[in-house]
C-alpha cells in the first residue's frame, strides 16, 4: 500500500501504544533470553511448555506453524471478546538459539535496506509466437535505465536485413559529419577537346531538367555541369570524355550474395562512384530498373547534355595537376541519410558506406565496411563487438549483427549526442512517414506516432528496429528480426502487432 493510501477496507483502526524493545524484554518477550527473577536478578528456569520449547526449539517451531492456522479464527474471536478488559500478561516467544541479538537482548536489524524488485507481468509471448514471424530474434531495453526487458535470441548475431542502414547512417555522421557534401567534378583533359568527368560517390546527380525533381529532392543537375563546361570551353567542341570512377575500385560494385534480379526490380544498382539518379531508368520512381553499366550510361547522358552525343567515351583517371573547370555538390549528409532511412534506399546506402570508408582512410571496398563501422562506432561510444558488415544497405544475407547491438545504438541515437539527432530525426514514424507510413493499422493504431523505426525486407526476412514511446511514458529501444521460410507479405503486420505489444506493456514488459 502506498504511503498515505486508505486501508484496504477503508477503515481506520485505533492506534495502540507500541511496547519498547526493553519493555518487551523485561516482560519475558525477548527472543533467545531467559526469564529473570525481579527481586534477585537471577535467571529462572523455564517450566512446562516453556522448558519443552527451550529444549526442542526446532521441533516445537514446526508443530507450532501447523497449528497456528487453526488458531487464527479462534484468536480473532478471542480478540473481539477481550475489548474493554484488562491486558493479559504477554506470553514468552522463542526463536532458534543462534538468532543474532544486541547487547540489551534486542534482535539485530539490518542496516541496509534491500530495494524492492519490480515484478513485471505484461507478456508478449503469444505475439512473438505468431507463425508469420518464423524464427524471432528480438531485444528490448528501457532506454532510460538500460534495463533489459525482453530477449529472444537477442544476443545472437543474425541477418538484420536493411537495418544495416542504421549503422551506415551513424557511421556517416561520425566520420563525414552532417554537413559533408559529395562532389562531382570536370577537368580539362590531356588533349584538345577532351574533358574528364570525375565521380565522388554522389549517386544523386540527376539527369532531370532544371526545375524538375528526381527521387532525390534538390539534387545537383548534370545539366548544370554541362553549362559550366560550355562556359569555359566556349566554341571548342568536346570530342572525348574520360569517365573517372576510380574513387574506389569499380570492379567491387556488386556483392556476390545479391541476386541479379534486383537490378531489373530496380531496388539497387551497381555501386560505382560515378552514376546518375542511382542509375534509375525513371529518375522519378524509387523502384526503377537499373543498368549493367552505370558509368557508361552516365557518360552517354553527359555527352547529350553537352550537345556532343557522338563524343568518344573511355574509362580512365584524371591526370595530376589537371585544371578543374566545373563541379556540383550533393545535398549535405544530414539530408542524404534522411532520404535513405525514410525510403530504405539501397543504392544511396551503399555509396554512403563507401565514401565513409574512404574518408576514414580505408579503400572504400566492401571488405572495409566492418572496420569502418567499428572505428566510427568507437567514436560514438557505442560498443561494436560481434559485427560483420559486408554491405552498406543490408541487402546481403552475410551481414551478422545481434539485435542487442541495435538497442545500444538506438539508445545513443535517442540521446542525440555526436550529431546522432540527425539519424533520429530521419527515422520513419509509424503511420505517418517513410516506410512506416502505411503500417500500424487496425488494432495497432494506438502505436501510430509513438514508434520511430527503421525497417528491413529481404528474401526470407523482415525486420524493424527503433524507439517506442510506450503508453506508460517509458522510452523503449527495440530490435526484431523475423527470419525463415514462413516470412511473407503478412509478416510486417505481425511485427507491427509485436511492436504494439511492447508499446502497451512499457516498463511492465515481462521477459517470458
Amino acid at each position: 500500500m502506498l504511503a498515505g493510501a486508505p486501508d484496504y477496507h477503508g477503515r481506520v483502526s485505533e492506534p495502540t501504544e507500541p511496547m519498547s524493545r526493553r519493555a518487551a524484554r523485561d516482560a519475558g518477550n525477548t527472543r533467545g533470553t531467559a526469564a529473570v527473577d525481579e527481586a534477585t536478578g537471577t535467571p529462572v528456569a523455564r517450566t512446562g511448555i516453556a522448558a519443552l520449547v527451550a529444549k526442542h526449539p526446532a521441533a516445537w517451531l514446526a508443530g507450532a506453524l501447523g497449528t497456528a492456522f487453526l488458531l487464527l479464527a479462534g484468536g480473532a474471536l478471542a480478540a473481539g471478546a477481550a475489548v474493554g478488559t484488562s491486558a493479559q500478561a504477554p506470553q514468552e516467544s522463542f526463536a532458534p538459539e543462534d538468532t543474532p541479538v544486541t547487547e540489551d537482548g534486542g534482535r539485530v536489524v539490518p542496516t541496509e535496506q534491500i530495494d524492492a524488485q519490480h515484478l513485471r507481468s505484461c507478456s508478449i509471448a503469444s505475439l512473438a509466437s505468431d507463425d508469420r514471424i518464423g524464427k524471432l530474434h528480438g531485444y528490448v531495453v528501457n532506454a532510460d535505465t538500460g534495463t533489459v526487458l525482453y530477449s529472444a535470441s537477442g544476443t545472437k548475431a543474425a541477418t538484420p536485413a536493411n537495418l544495416v542502414q542504421l549503422v551506415t547512417a551513424s557511421d556517416a555522421i561520425a566520420i563525414l559529419g552532417p554537413d559533408y557534401r559529395m562532389t562531382t567534378k570536370v577537368y580539362k583533359g590531356a588533349n584538345d577537346g577532351e574533358i574528364v568527368l570525375v565521380g565522388g560517390g554522389d549517386v544523386t546527380l540527376s539527369n532531370t531538367d532544371p526545375g524538375e525533381q528526381s527521387v532525390y529532392r534538390d539534387a545537383p543537375k548534370l545539366s548544370d555541369l554541362a553549362d559550366q563546361v560550355r562556359g569555359v570551353l566556349g566554341e571548342t567542341p568536346v570530342t572525348s570524355i574520360v569517365l573517372d570512377a576510380s574513387y574506389w575500385d569499380s570492379k567491387d560494385s556488386y556483392n556476390s550474395t545479391w541476386s541479379k534480379s534486383l537490378l531489373k526490380k530496380g531496388t539497387i544498382s551497381h555501386v560505382t562512384a560515378l552514376q546518375v539518379d542511382g542509375d534509375r531508368s525513371d529518375p522519378t520512381k524509387q523502384a526503377s530498373a537499373r543498368s549493367d553499366d552505370p558509368i557508361q550510361r552516365t557518360g552517354e547522358l553527359f555527352a547529350e547534355k553537352l550537345g556532343y552525343p557522338d563524343a568518344a567515351l573511355t574509362v580512365g583517371t584524371v591526370q595530376e595537376g589537371a585544371e578543374e573547370i566545373a563541379r556540383v555538390q550533393s545535398q549535405p549528409v544530414s539530408s542524404l541519410i534522411n532520404t535513405m532511412l525514410l525510403t530504405a534506399d539501397n543504392t544511396l546506402a551503399e555509396t554512403l558506406a563507401r565514401v565513409t570508408s574512404k574518408e576514414f582512410g580505408l579503400d572504400g571496398a566492401a571488405a572495409s565496411l566492418t572496420a569502418t563501422a567499428t572505428g566510427a562506432l568507437t567514436e560514438l561510444d557505442v560498443p561494436a563487438d560481434d559485427l560483420l558488415i559486408v554491405d552498406g544497405s543490408g541487402t546481403s544475407t552475410d551481414n551478422n549483427i545481434p539485435p542487442k547491438f541495435f538497442t545500444r545504438l538506438l539508445t545513443s541515437i535517442v540521446d542525440g549526442g555526436h550529431n546522432l539527432n540527425n539519424v533520429y530525426n530521419s527515422l520513419p514514424v509509424a503511420g505517418k512517414t517513410g516506410t512506416l507510413e502505411d503500417r500500424f493499422t487496425g488494432d495497432n493504431e494506438d502505436a501510430r506516432g509513438n514508434v520511430i523505426a527503421a525497417t528491413g525486407s529481404i528474401s526470407g526476412e523482415k525486420s524493424i528496429a527503433g524507439v517506442a514511446k510506450a503508453e506508460d511514458g517509458t522510452t523503449l529501444s527495440f530490435a526484431f528480426y523475423a527470419i525463415g521460410d514462413e516470412v511473407g507479405s503478412s509478416t510486417a503486420a505481425a511485427l507491427d502487432t509485436l511492436t504494439t505489444g511492447i508499446f502497451d506493456c512499457g516498463d511492465n514488459l515481462a521477459n517470458g
